[in-house]
């Protein structure tokens, strides 16, 4: 017990070095509050992370809070228009994917009678948006009656507030929006129509407001009380509590040698995408060309020669087809198309928007948000600049206009782009999007704040996962030797050396000797399991990004390509300074080049069950999760408990034959 009060009175004083205090504890009384919930959980956030730790919830019978920004749950499945599934080859032979992932595929299958009634060639799984909306909502339904939980669902809600207390958020206050009778449904106006008006108390002339105060349903003089998920798609309660994080490109390092910057830049974050549905017609359609079209034209490509062709970049992620179960040729340019089939577009050098400097960047730093006056006390406003929202989703609606109408390429240039006329842009509350303007309900976020872990063995300043702990990169190139100062490129391979390192530090060969591993870091603490590659969607170079001639930002995509099967460390999900509470989602203690794998669907889904599961855990043991590994790398008798819960549970937090005396994982695809 001393050696743990030991080690703990040290971890604080690691903490006070490295991330002075930054909590402000100062609230803004509401002007009411209309309603008092109680929650075991509160899941701050409905994409797939939330649903994932709402589900395990609410099996484990537990009183389950989440909210959600739209009126549809699943994130990228289903508000944010991504229905198809990215997953990679081998993990999805053996499907080897959590439980709830699991029961969510099979919905598809069911509901469909196949996997991928799109037919699709991206995915094997591409399905209409709503679809997922549906599916997720059987499965809390059916969570609820198996594992005899409840379910506080709260569509169209935000949280404003917080009050913390020591080292624990006590409550939460949110707002949930409704429309004014007499005026349009929601989805009428695009996000940044009404994003500002979602966070004020008051209600305005669009919207009424209901204000909740939610708090834990149990007092305990050990432990929690009860434990807040932040699942957001930008990571809203980070921005919120200022707790430590990091946000865009991370300084090269000899754990991030492949960094474009020398230094920090947090103004570059992977590109944001309003996704769109558009449908095959027998019968030649009109356009018309939106009056900021040109502001934007110079923007949109092919990208590459090798994608210039229409019925590639259509079928990539088509969700409807007339005939999913056709045979098809091997190469996608062939596939035919059907009057009556839908595609949802996401492309890199089409509605994906991509701002990279301090006048455009979307999600806000904690500099940006004290001067508009969100860290003050009732200010928060989602940390988002509206200005940015607004221009990606005239880009998005560019972009329709063209591919149908179009003959530029900004990348390609002149005679590659065709017009396509028979083409509809799907709008409507019934369409594919569930919006009366046709854009997704909220933008697919790539990237948002990401947490810095906790001083830990070996991570003086916070633990992160890096990109040497995921990479296949051959870091033998001369690249990183001209790049990196000569003591960063020999940490940097012993590092990749791992147990071959030994000989090293001992002096008996050098640094030419070390064959690196071929798999990713193993960590004592894993929670769950992940795997793609490295995938950037890089941030320009110049404001506005629709600048002609702008670029990518230089050496940002040096560091994409193939990644190891990876684990979840626990660590990555425990953020400093607020001991209630846990990270799930795209905001989890990852570099900006890792955080590239880090952001997938089935991904999403596992560290979703794993934050779920481990606030479960910590709430019936009465000990708060950092406890669970303050003594690695000694044996953690309670972390060794957890996992085989998860284990226990379907919720896979090893590959198969992962192990430290296993350096070759080359097979892995």
């Amino acid at each position: 017990m001393v050696k743990k009060s030991s080690q703990l009175i040290i971890s604080f004083i690691l903490s006070l070095i490295y991330f002075p205090p930054s909590l402000s504890l100062a609230v803004a009384n509401p002007p009411r509050i209309d309603k008092n919930v109680e929650c075991d959980l509160l899941i701050v956030g409905g994409g797939l992370a939330g649903s994932a730790a709402a589900y395990e919830g609410l099996l484990a019978g537990k009183n389950v809070c989440l909210t959600e920004i739209t009126d549809w749950v699943g994130g990228q499945i289903s508000a944010q228009g991504t229905s198809a599934l990215d997953e990679r080859p081998t993990q999805r032979s053996l499907l080897l994917y959590p439980r709830g992932y699991l029961e969510l595929r099979e919905g598809i299958q069911n509901k469909y009678g196949l996997l991928n009634p799109g037919a699709c060639w991206v995915s094997e799984a591409c399905f209409m948006p709503e679809a997922g909306d549906e599916i997720l909502s059987k499965m809390f339904k059916k969570a609820e009656r198996k594992g005899k939980g409840k379910l506080h669902w709260f569509p169209s809600t935000v949280i404003k507030d917080m009050t913390i207390i020591g080292n624990q958020i006590t409550e939460a206050i949110a707002i949930q929006h409704q429309p004014v009778p007499g005026t349009p449904p929601l989805n009428t106006e695009p996000l940044s129509q009404m994003i500002e008006d979602a966070y004020h108390y008051n209600n305005s002339q669009r919207f009424n407001k209901t204000i909740i105060r939610f708090t834990p349903k149990r007092k305990t003089d050990q432990g929690a009380d009860w434990y807040i998920i932040e699942a957001t798609e930008t990571g809203e309660i980070i921005g919120l509590t200022n707790i430590p994080h990091q946000l865009g490109i991370d300084p090269r390092s000899p754990q991030e040698p492949t960094s474009s910057s020398l230094t920090r830049d947090p103004y570059c974050t992977q590109g944001f995408t309003y996704t769109f549905a558009m449908e095959a017609t027998r019968t030649l359609q009109t356009h018309q060309k939106p009056l900021f079209y040109e502001q934007y034209a110079p923007y949109y490509s092919y990208e590459l020669p090798r994608l210039a062709n229409f019925n590639l970049v259509y079928t990539y992620r088509r969700i409807h087809s007339m005939k999913p179960r056709e045979k098809r040729s091997p190469n996608p340019r062939e596939w035919p198309i059907y009057p009556g089939d839908i595609s949802m577009q996401n492309w890199t050098w089409g509605n994906d928007y991509r701002p990279g400097t301090s006048e455009d960047n979307l999600i806000l730093t904690p500099g940006q948000l004290e001067a508009t006056g969100q860290l003050q006390p009732g200010g928060w406003k989602g940390g988002l600049r509206t200005e940015t929202l607004r221009k990606g989703e005239e880009n998005a609606l560019g972009f329709f206009y063209w591919l149908v109408a179009g003959t530029t390429d900004s990348q390609l240039g002149e005679g590659v782009k065709e017009k396509h006329p028979n083409y509809r842009y799907l709008s409507g509350l019934n369409s594919a999007m569930g919006t009366v303007h046709g854009l997704s309900k909220y933008p697919y976020m790539r990237e948002g704040r990401r947490i810095i872990g906790r001083p830990s063995y070996g991570y003086k300043n916070g633990f992160v996962v890096s990109e040497i702990d995921i990479s296949r990169n051959n870091f033998r190139q001369d690249w990183y030797a001209d790049n990196l100062t000569p003591e960063e490129y020999r940490l940097l391979w012993l590092n990749l050396g791992g147990l071959d390192s030994l000989p090293v530090l001992s002096g008996q060969e050098t640094i030419a000797d070390i064959q690196p591993r071929s798999r990713a870091t193993i960590y004592p603490d894993t929670v769950g399991i992940g795997h793609y590659a490295i995938d950037f969607h890089p941030c320009l170079t110049n404001s506005p990004p629709e600048l002609p001639g702008n670029t990518e930002r230089e050496g940002e995509r040096r560091g994409q390509g193939q990644a190891y099967p990876f684990q979840i460390p626990l660590r990555a999900l425990i953020p400093q300074q607020i001991d209630n509470l846990l990270v799930a989602g795209k905001s989890i203690a990852t570099s900006h080049i890792a955080a590239a794998a880090y952001r997938v669907h089935s991904f999403e889904w596992s560290v979703g069950a794993a934050a779920g599961t481990t606030a479960i855990f910590s709430l019936e043991k009465q000990v708060f999760p950092y406890e669970l590994v303050d003594n690695l790398p000694y044996r953690e008798p309670l972390l060794e408990e957890l996992q085989r819960l998860l284990e226990k549970n379907n919720n896979p937090i090893l590959f198969p034959g992962m192990s430290i005396f296993n350096q070759s994982w080359e097979d892995w695809k």
